[in-house]
């Protein structure tokens, strides 16, 4: 009974709704309080999540496996709509405000408020000398609540809510530096792209209730099993490819992966937190939420596999070339999440959400120690501008160093055991798969190594001395949680130590009750390379080609370094489409904002020649006709009656002038007249009258 619940998991709706408030005060009146005081109360917010969250996490271990499962309902929200389903039943369509904790939204939100937690921590330092830091920090918590909402939620109506919400946060924090034009740009670019996706998003949502006759999380299993739907069902893959159509833009996916580059204008704990640890992991969160459906779905499950690949190599190729280090870590960060899809494109969700949660701690670490080197070079990013900074920053080297040691998969930091889980299940469904993570590993053991040997090795490049620009760490603010980090780099990934290493991969089998497998679709999952030797030889195999990258790294940006600009110059044409992205920006210019500003200005032209033409010149021709039949009517009507009237007055006075002479003896002369005529027309009538 949810009446016997424990503490934490029956008031978890406490969990987001702290952040909301401490939001809200900050926008409302953060303008007047105190720095310290808007840290203090955004900060200890999260930590106050991030401790509930805690205990709800241990309070749900504590539960049987088949338990941990807890829907609190909150408010009713959409009341219950009556329509008719894909199958020809009838349904009623309702949804709760509630929030569902269970292995996976829990793993969720110790991310986002732990994580989330540290960096708040880090930006008191890192954005001191920033202006609206209360608004800051306002976007930042109400971020946190959005986040929170998303992952917690029940169903997809309450989870919507909090897809959209993480959408405008990311939109204005992204926009934070408001007067700074590219950030305006980039910020909109990121809504309008986002808009894409989630465009398709709620369609899926809406055929689910329609085929389904359900929103809720906990009964998507029992309404496939009632509706006895067969793997490829029509509607069901329509449903997947949907909502994958909405993660591919959350989680910047090809073809809608262009805005997340251009989202480094925001502040760099923004882009730590929103724009690698929690925001752009939604999409994978979606996909493994709804694995009873995309399993019910191979072709579905194909494409996710086949997008997600190809976005990890094509996204890393382009990571290769990038100076600004920002960049590199935004298209590092576009290929990992490449890596997630392709987890769960074979059927392996679970290994997709262990490594979105080691990823969460490496790719968070490398994000704040990107922001230690730019706050020590007064804002540089230019990796071509940096260099012998391993002397100078011992503490941001290490943590560095730590996170791409983690990020490459070398052994035994946490991004191997998460990376080769994924690689193995990978062999096991498809080998030009796995051939395409396994060089994208080697790929981003290069680039990573590449920004620490452009960026902390050799002679420094273009910063003057240090009279000019004092080189220095960060201050404690921003130090410990790059500490707390790298130590989860480490040994974060340990949680899933694998069974070949004698370990009892404890973090999949803590997920696997939630990733629902129906008997129809038993066939598309994967199983793994399928021997302990098989998977010890692609570990190997794995770390080999690792190590290489690490060393040609090596070779051609400390050893030898000008080999890379010649290369580049070979290269040409090639080089330049990488460092362009493949040109698919220019191709979204060329043809749907350049179109449709053409488009714009031809329908206004054509408008002003229709207002020219229809209206301004057919107005002035009516006025014209107007004026004419004015004066006509002025001339002949209004004057011509006055003139009629003067001309009948001077007729009738023209003939009584002569009867007014001013002579007396006239007068009696017409009066004698008068009454003859009088009397004789009397006695005419008389006379008359007796005949």
């Amino acid at each position: 009974m949810t009446t016997s619940l424990p503490l934490c998991l029956r008031d978890a709706w406490l969990i987001p709704f702290v952040p909301l408030m401490t939001a809200a005060v900050m926008l409302v009146v953060g303008r007047r309080l105190a720095i310290r005081v808007v840290t203090y109360l955004c900060c200890g917010s999260v930590l106050l999540s991030f401790l509930f969250t805690v205990g709800a996490f241990f309070e749900l271990i504590a539960r049987p496996a088949n338990q941990r499962l807890v829907v609190r309902s909150v408010f009713d929200w959409i009341p219950a709509i009556p329509f008719h389903m894909i199958g020809g039943g009838a349904a009623s369509l309702s949804s709760e405000w509630g929030f569902q904790i269970d292995p996976l939204s829990v793993s969720m939100m110790l991310i986002v408020t732990g994580v989330g937690f540290l960096i708040h921590v880090y930006s008191i330092g890192y954005m001191e000398q920033e202006g609206g830091l209360y608004r800051y920090f306002g976007y930042m918590n109400l971020f946190v609540f959005a986040m929170l909402t998303l992952v917690m939620a029940s169903d997809m109506a309450v989870l919507f809510v909090g897809w959209e919400g993480v959408g405008v946060c990311s939109y204005l924090l992204i926009g934070f530096h408001f007067h700074k034009r590219a950030a305006t740009d980039a910020a909109k670019k990121a809504l309008v792209v986002n808009r894409v996706g989630d465009a398709a998003f709620l369609l899926g949502i809406f055929l689910m209730s329609a085929l389904l006759g359900t929103m809720r999380f906990a009964d998507i299993g029992a309404a496939l099993h009632a509706e006895n739907l067969s793997a490829g069902n029509a509607a069901v893959v329509a449903i997947a490819l949907l909502i994958f159509a909405g993660a591919t833009g959350k989680s910047a996916q090809i073809p809608l992966y262009i805005w997340l580059p251009d989202a480094m204008e925001g502040p760099t704990p923004v882009s730590a937190l929103i724009h690698a640890a929690t925001m752009v992991t939604a999409g994978v969160y979606i996909v493994a939420r709804t694995s009873a459906i995309f399993l019910l779905a191979p072709p579905a499950l194909a494409v996710v596999a086949v997008v997600g690949s190809m976005t990890a190599l094509l996204a890393a190729s382009m990571a290769v070339v990038q100076t600004d280090i920002k960049k590199v870590l935004a298209y590092s960060t576009i290929s990992q999440l490449g890596y997630m899809f392709l987890a769960c494109g074979v059927g392996a969700f679970t290994a997709g959400i262990f490594h979105l949660v080691t990823h969460a701690f490496f790719k968070g670490l490398l994000f704040l120690a990107a922001g230690s080197v730019i706050h020590a070079l007064s804002g540089e990013q230019d990796l071509r501008k940096m260099g012998g900074l391993m002397m100078k920053l011992p503490v941001t080297y290490g943590v560095t160093l730590i996170a791409a040691l983690a990020i490459s998969g070398i052994f035994p930091f946490a991004g191997f055991l998460s990376k080769d889980l994924i690689l193995g299940k990978a062999y096991e469904r498809n080998f030009l798969l796995w051939a395409i993570g396994y060089f994208t590993a080697g790929m981003t053991a290069f680039y990573m190594f590449r920004l620490i040997f452009l960026a902390f090795h050799g002679a420094p490049r273009g910063r003057g001395d240090d009279a000019e620009y004092p080189i220095h760490e960060p201050p404690r603010t921003m130090l410990v949680p790059l500490l707390v980090l790298a130590a989860f780099s480490i040994a974060g990934g340990w949680i899933n130590w694998p069974a070949i290493l004698g370990g009892s991969d404890r973090f999949v089998h803590f997920l696997e009750p939630l990733i629902a497998v129906p008997n129809a679709a038993r066939m598309v999952v994967a199983k793994g390379p399928g021997s302990p030797g098989g998977e010890l030889r692609l570990m190997i195999l794995s770390e080999a080609f690792v190590a290489f990258g690490i060393f040609l790294a090596w070779y051609l940006y400390v050893k030898r370094p000008e080999i890379p600009g010649k290369i580049a110059h070979r290269l040409g044409a090639f080089h330049r489409a990488v460092w362009h992205g493949y040109y698919l920006n220019a191709f979204y210019n060329a043809g749907l904002v350049d179109g449709t500003k053409k488009l714009s200005l031809e329908l206004g032209a054509f408008d002003r020649n229709i207002i020219d033409g229809v209206g301004v010149r057919g107005m002035a021709r009516m006025t014209r006709v107007a004026s004419r039949i004015s004066i006509w009517w002025d001339e002949w009507i209004v004057d011509g009656a006055v003139k009629l009237g003067a001309a009948t007055v001077q007729v009738f006075g023209h003939i009584v002038r002569y009867l007014q002479t001013g002579l007396v003896q006239s007068y009696m002369l017409f009066i004698v007249a008068g009454l003859i005529g009088f009397l004789g027309y009397y006695f005419y009538l008389a006379a008359h009258a007796i005949r």
